[in-house]
């Protein structure tokens, strides 16, 4: 049973160390690296450079998304319903983008004899997905005036949510759970993207050299990115999304967003780079609430890319336009778009802003591939595609018993767990006793300070017992606190990176309803860091301390998320005994009910294909416990 920091109070006789918050040092240190990778990022200075880093950088942007192409397999497209226009008629479809997984979608179709240039829209965070209004708006405007536009749900968003006909977050621990696999949600939308694209230039209607792509916010985002990739884009206008890398830390973005490992190797500005020299126009709102899109932080972006323009020798293809709104995909911002892809695709006009024709938005319900909510199968959402992919690719290898093989299992595992600073003691201040307890502070040479309690052993025995939560030492088991005193063990309750006092409050703020560590694990992940690394690497430091103290037995008693923590820590650091409570059996995904029962802390990106919790626990030479093992929905596994 979880207790109150009340009950800590009457267990420990205090439930803080320090007597004032401290600063937000997490906040700090985190935005410090995203600035230093930025300053860090390379400017390409000559052409020949540039292309042999562009090929590099995109490899690298493909095994980090995990994005597939399937240019081979077929579309498969199904119509299930259709809207007629006096200008246009809208088809209600469904598409194959990856072996037997299907995208729904939207086709726009002018009257009249084409071949017509074809757009993408790519939709944002808004109800409805494709369908919501001022997606529906853009399509209308675009097929109104002679463009094929195709508009598609993003993966698990729109109809392509758990449970047909309801809407859900696409984010958060339920898009993560992706990364356990080996994926990832813009590697996903990546791949849908791609697809969509193949299907444009399939259709006898489209002219497949004149192809671009337009999305608002995420769904800007997506264009970004895509452009980036597919070099059938000949003309992009992502809007309210970009900004850069560098304030995607510690400010509140979709893991949709998110490129693990993205500031350890690249910026934004590179990213658009690769577009060149292909045309590409950035809209972005003065009064966007989001820091992420601010103009100013656009306008870094794209000085920067304006100069590998400029070594493609296509400046006058880079351009931006800031409009007076604020997040969304306006009318004025409609209008400018539709001048600018009539003057790259179409080549008429200068690319000034075009008066745009009436829209009228249809109810969501009239432009479903689903009307019924009677979706097929394969329409897979995130939760079928990860409980399916999961159990495809389990390593049955960790069930050999070879020295190499565990050897490189180690070494791969660091990888997963990502880059951890080795934290250095500057000094150990002790702030008082209280009832037998000991308020200690550990102090590293970076500035981070680490609260934790000390209940010393009267006995000077060698032996320590370490507590640690997820939701810091308030939340830990009294009973098994008091069991280790009773057991004359020095006893040491300690708040790990992130939790407890040692919190960040700007995290929580952003985080809002979000799960908790949302935006600290999103923060770490751009860095090439996971917070269970970041946890690793206090647990290192707290055991250089106790060995200074004396300690010759350690054990570990953690719960939840700390629990994966505790056993990374026990592979590569002397721990005589582990003690794990509701600690998840798997990285398997069971079911989408509960999905938050753990935090966000708790993804490992690629974990499962590495070998899950199991061989983590056949690599740690600790003596084990475990009680409530449970699923990553919580459920206690019997």
């Amino acid at each position: 049973m979880l207790m109150s920091s009340g009950v800590l109070g009457q267990t420990a006789g205090l439930s803080h160390v320090l007597d004032s918050q401290p600063a937000d040092f997490i906040a700090q240190h985190y935005r410090s690296l995203a600035a230093k990778a930025f300053q860090e990022a390379v400017i390409p200075s000559n052409k020949e450079f540039w292309l042999k880093q562009k090929n590099v950088l995109k490899q690298r942007i493909i095994q980090e998304t995990g994005v597939q192409r399937y240019p081979n397999l077929p579309l498969e497209i199904k119509e299930t319903g259709m809207i007629v226009k006096t200008e246009y008629r809208i088809k209600n479809i469904r598409f194959q983008t990856r072996p037997g997984v299907y995208a729904t979608a939207n086709l726009y179709i002018p009257e009249g004899k084409g071949p017509f240039p074809g757009v993408l829209i790519t939709h944002g965070h808004w109800p409805d997905g494709r369908r919501a209004v001022i997606f529906q708006e853009v399509a209308q405007v675009l097929a109104q005036s002679g463009y094929v536009a195709l508009t598609i749900d993003a993966w698990g968003a729109g109809e392509r949510c758990t449970i047909a006909g309801e809407q859900e977050y696409h984010g958060a621990n339920l898009g993560a759970s992706l990364f356990n696999i080996g994926q990832s949600l813009l590697g996903m939308q990546l791949t849908d993207n791609i697809r969509a694209v193949d299907l444009l230039c399939s259709l006898p209607g489209v002219d497949s050299t004149k192809i671009g792509a337009t999305g608002s916010s995420g769904g800007g985002n997506q264009t970004m990115w895509l452009a980036a990739l597919d070099e059938r884009i000949k003309a992009a206008i992502p809007v309210v999304s970009v900004g850069t890398f560098q304030s995607y830390v510690m400010n509140s973005n979709c893991v949709c967003e998110l490129l693990p490992h993205g500031l350890s190797f690249t910026e934004e500005s590179a990213v658009l780079g690769l577009i060149a020299p292909r045309a590409l126009k950035v809209f972005n709102a003065n009064q966007d609430a989001n820091p992420s899109f601010f103009p100013a932080e656009m306008l870094r972006t794209y000085a920067n890319a304006r100069k590998i323009y400029a070594l493609m020798g296509a400046k006058e293809q880079l351009s931006y336009q800031r409009f007076d709104t604020g997040h969304g995909y306006w009318p004025v911002m409609q209008e400018a778009m539709l001048g600018w892809f009539d003057h790259q695709l179409k080549g008429i006009g200068d690319g000034s802003a075009k008066p745009r024709p009436s829209v009228l938005p249809l109810p969501a319900k009239d432009l479903a591939t689903y009307p019924d909510n009677q979706r097929e199968k394969e329409v897979a959402s995130t939760a079928d595609f990860c409980r399916q992919e999961g159990s495809k690719s389990l390593d049955i290898n960790h069930f050999k018993i070879d020295k190499a093989y565990f050897d490189g299992k180690r070494e791969s595992l660091k990888q997963i767990i990502g880059t951890r600073e080795i934290r250095v003691i500057k000094r150990v201040d002790k702030l008082g006793d209280q009832d037998g307890w000991r308020r200690m502070v550990l102090r590293t040479m970076a500035g981070q300070t680490i609260p934790f309690l000390w209940y010393a052993s009267r006995n000077k025995v060698t032996s320590y017992q370490l507590f640690i939560h997820s939701q810091g030492k308030d939340s830990l088991s009294s009973e098994a606190i008091e069991k280790a005193i009773q057991n004359k063990e020095n006893v040491i309750l300690l708040d790990l990176w992130g939790t407890g006092e040692q919190a960040s409050p700007e995290a929580q703020q952003i985080d809002g309803r979000l799960p908790p560590f949302h935006t600290l694990a999103r923060s770490a992940l751009w860095l090439g860091r996971t917070v269970i690394g970041e946890w690793v690497a206090d647990l290192e430091v707290m055991q250089k301390w106790l060995k200074q103290q004396g300690c010759e037995k350690l054990t570990i008693s953690a719960y939840k998320e700390t629990a994966v923590a505790a056993l990374a820590f026990s592979i590569w650091n002397k721990t005589d005994r582990l003690i794990l409570y509701d600690c998840p059996k798997s990285y398997h995904f069971d079911q989408r009910d509960s999905i938050d029962y753990y935090n966000m802390a708790i993804h490992l990106p690629g974990i499962i294909p590495w070998g899950d919790v199991a061989l983590m626990k056949t690599l740690s030479t600790a003596r084990m416990a475990s009680y409530r093992e449970r699923t990553m929905s919580g459920r206690v596994v019997e």
